[in-house]
């Protein structure tokens, strides 16, 4: 091939099959992307043609939901944006659940797919995946959707992607490229293609910030609540809260903005009735990039008596669930080291009535709070509680645990398997879908394969993506996937109970779990009593491979009666 060579670029080819779908894969390349999720599709193979010869490594998942899933979970380990190249009608539309779910929990995914020839447009004449409007269709999913005209459009829409995930709130964003735009020649210059610098992170208000800091430096009982949008700026948030000092509650999607071994920490729980209390006999309540939406309070409420202060990337945040007396607008990479410095230097009476120090007796009030904390996630579900704690104690302190909308996720291992890393729990508690945990596994343990990964899923969201252990068999991985198998949906068969209705849909026939596994080209084993979990999750670790551990939860139901 002959190649032109800029500076700070793949080599830019310009023989027979320099097209658009090189000049979409070179500029991935040079943002630093170096693998991508999907399905090859008659369509799309003017995507993949370039990814070998650029050095990008393809994972081919068994359905294009798991292939967005597993996007979502490389993502959280690189810092990079997903990318999923689905083919054009059937496979975007696939796709487009993985894209709820990056929407709703703020997260990068960027889906590629082809699309009908200009002029093609609504012809209604039979081809191969027509779909009536796949962008349109993506577009009310997705942050923004757009069908590329030319080369250059599709070039910068990719540049206008990555700002969007680089400088306000990362949301998915889907091209679509017309067949005779994708295979057609794109003769572009190499510096079009070159990664753009990453926008600065956005600060407060300095009036605003000074006015925060005076009111978090006077404050008595100050509480930060940390959701996803604060693990930017983890480093400045751990500094604040322990010069204020103020215990940290966080959201599931913040899980790890503060290591969750620390003093201060009080861990993932704000779903808990006394974590949502600690907020609200808050004098000064700092809330961090979350919604504080109604998917992590379980029904309860953070209705602080005092004044709250919010920090968050959007202006039209400030006041949605809680609103805000004080406005941090900004990046938290940004406000946070901002608002550190300003309560540093802000007058402080660092005593309370009696002439003690604010933080006198904190760790010991907060560690009683933190046996409170799990003392009520147990009495919640303690066959679940249980369950954890024995996944917790047979894997090393560095884990990534991945879970799904399942009982043994939201009642066990957020509660029970603390983290000290942000991204090291991988879960959708807002989007709540099944399916999500196995591929969201296996993209983690491509993108981090020196640490440990294992997928806790029940047996309901295994069933959703049971399809990927395939994938995980064939791209050479160690991974550990846990099956809790209630039986069904338990979750539904007790909403069916609490409203008079008799078990309906939910009771649902297993498989041989371990023999599946197997079949697949991994390994699988079944457990009997609750002292077995720990030896087998640790000896399918040690192991190597796709190890699978079904663990019926009826033997934990059996021990806590």
């Amino acid at each position: 091939m002959n190649t032109i060579t800029s500076p700070e670029q793949q080599p830019v080819e310009t023989g027979a099959h320099a097209n658009t779908g090189l000049a979409i894969m070179t500029t991935l390349s040079n943002y630093g992307v170096d693998t991508i999720f999907g399905i090859p599709g008659t369509h799309n193979l003017e995507f993949y043609r370039h990814l070998a010869p650029l050095g990008i490594h393809p994972v081919t998942s068994r359905h294009e939901q798991g292939a967005g899933y597993a996007a979502d979970g490389w993502a959280q380990q690189t810092g990079l944006p997903g990318v999923v190249i689905t083919t054009s009608g059937p496979g975007l539309l696939n796709a487009l659940s993985a894209a709820g779910t990056a929407y709703c929990e703020s997260r990068p995914l960027l889906l590629l797919s082809p699309g009908p020839a200009l002029g093609d447009e609504f012809a209604d004449r039979g081809a191969l995946h027509e779909t009536k409007d796949s962008t349109a269709a993506a577009g009310a999913i997705v942050e923004w959707s757009l069908r590329a005209t030319s080369a250059e459009e599709a070039v910068e829409a990719i540049h206008r992607a990555f700002q969007l995930f680089r400088g306000t709130r990362p949301r998915p964003v889907h091209l679509e490229v017309p067949l005779d735009v994708l295979e057609g020649p794109a003769a572009l210059n190499g510096r079009l293609l070159a990664a753009r610098p990453a926008p600065a992170p956005t600060p407060a208000d300095d009036d605003a910030v000074a006015t925060a800091a005076r009111l978090l430096a006077a404050a008595v009982r100050p509480v930060i609540l940390a959701g996803g949008g604060s693990l930017p700026g983890r480093g400045a948030l751990r500094a604040l809260a322990e010069t204020l000092p103020a215990p940290v509650v966080t959201t599931l999607n913040g899980k790890g903005a503060l290591p969750e071994s620390h003093p201060l920490s009080l861990g993932s729980d704000i779903r808990l009735p006394a974590a949502q209390e600690l907020c609200n006999e808050a004098d000064v309540l700092l809330v961090v990039g979350s919604k504080v939406g109604e998917a992590e309070l379980w029904g309860g409420e953070v209705a602080p008596r005092g004044t709250v202060i919010r920090v968050d990337i959007l202006e039209r945040q400030m006041d949605t669930n809680l609103r805000a007396d004080v406005r941090l607008v900004g990046h938290s990479a940004a406000v946070l080291p901002q608002l550190l410095a300003a309560v540093r230097t802000a007058p402080s009476d660092m005593e309370v009535a009696g002439g003690e120090s604010r933080g006198t007796g904190l760790n010991d009030r907060l560690s009683g709070l933190r046996a409170e904390l799990k003392e009520a996630g147990r009495a919640m579900a303690p066959d679940l509680a249980a369950l954890a704690c024995e996944i917790q104690a047979a894997v090393p302190e560095d884990t990534i645990i991945a879970g799904d909308s399942s009982q043994i996720t939201y009642f066990g291992t957020s509660t029970f398997i603390p983290q000290d890393e942000p991204h090291s729990f991988l879960y959708t508690p807002a989007y709540a879908t099944l399916g999500y945990g196995l591929p969201a596994a296996i993209g983690a343990k491509v993108a981090a394969p020196e640490r440990p990964v294992v997928a806790v899923v029940g047996d309901g969201a295994l069933m959703f993506a049971v399809q990927e252990l395939a994938t995980a068999v064939e791209q050479g991985l160690d991974l550990v996937v846990v099956c809790v198998d209630n039986g069904g949906y338990a979750e539904i068969k007790q909403n069916e109970a609490d409203r008079g209705i008799a078990p309906v849909g939910v009771e649902l026939r297993q498989p041989n779990w371990a023999a599946l596994a197997t079949a697949f080209g991994g390994h699988g084993v079944s457990v009997s009593a609750p002292g077995e979990v720990r030896a087998a999750v640790e000896q399918a670790l040690a192991a190597g491979g796709v190890q699978l551990v079904h663990v019926p939860l009826d033997i934990f139901r059996a021990a806590s009666a």
